[in-house]
């Protein structure tokens, strides 16, 4: 039975530096020619040796200590072999795919397109509380989801199991290039994130607000702000504000 095949990624790091990996997950989800999403049974995860030493912020959220690492491959020889498998890949996947991609360079991925399962999150269940990973693990209760298969968090085989659940369902709920058409765009935030206006909806709030919020710094708020706007038959620039005071030399 012929597939295709989207692979889940999610990465750890040792810091912030621009290749300082420590660990790669994959878990696949593939179509069948039923048209049906699933997960595969093609999974895995590899240490990586990031070329300096894994800062304790970090330890202490991914508990991957410099012993894991030593000897193991490093980012650039391994990337290219996690993210372009035998028999290729439609597109690879990730939640908030924008840090991702930070490392995985269209090189190293071969030019696949991203998904990003935290954008998309927010166009297909806007109606829910928070939508980082694991929130949206327990909001949801994805059917299948084994929850030791998905433990420990901030791990990087868990946390892309508990991710391709999430693509999985999305998957099933809207074609494939919508969800490649919402990644490509910042995100659409159902409520106000910030300020005086927190937790509103869009649509509640007037204009004269609106008009502020899609002037912001923030390309979500700002891009958010302004599909209110639109949808009130009024359009503005999405370009950021100039900034009230220049910055300090």
């Amino acid at each position: 039975m012929s597939f295709t095949r989207i692979r889940v990624i999610d990465l750890e790091t040792a810091g912030n530096g621009p290749s300082d990996v420590c660990e790669i997950g994959w878990q696949d989800v593939t179509q069948t020619t039923g048209g049906t999403w699933s997960l595969s049974e093609e999974r895995g995860a590899l240490y990586v040796n990031p070329g300096k030493p894994i800062s304790p912020e970090t330890m202490a959220v991914h508990h991957i200590i410099d012993d894991y690492v030593v000897g193991a491959p490093f980012w650039r020889s391994i990337a290219p072999k996690v993210l372009q498998p035998e028999g290729g890949v439609v597109a690879l996947a990730a939640h908030r795919a924008a840090f991702e991609q930070r490392y995985c360079s269209p090189r190293l991925a071969g030019g696949a397109p991203w998904i990003c399962t935290w954008k998309c999150a927010l166009r297909l269940w806007p109606h829910l509380r928070s939508f980082s990973n694991q929130m949206l693990r327990y909001q949801r209760m994805p059917e299948g989801l084994e929850h030791e298969l998905g433990l420990p968090a901030h791990r990087a085989l868990p946390d892309a199991y508990v991710t391709a659940h999430h693509l999985r369902d999305m998957l099933n709920a809207a074609p494939l290039d919508q969800l490649l058409l919402w990644s490509q765009e910042p995100g659409l935030l159902p409520r106000i994130p910030t300020g005086l206006d927190r937790g509103k909806s869009w649509k509640d709030i007037g204009e004269d607000a609106l008009v502020e919020y899609a002037r912001e710094r923030d390309v979500d708020v700002r891009f958010s702000a302004n599909m209110e706007l639109q949808r009130r038959g009024r359009v503005l620039s999405t370009d950021p504000a100039p900034p009230a005071q220049g910055r300090l030399l």
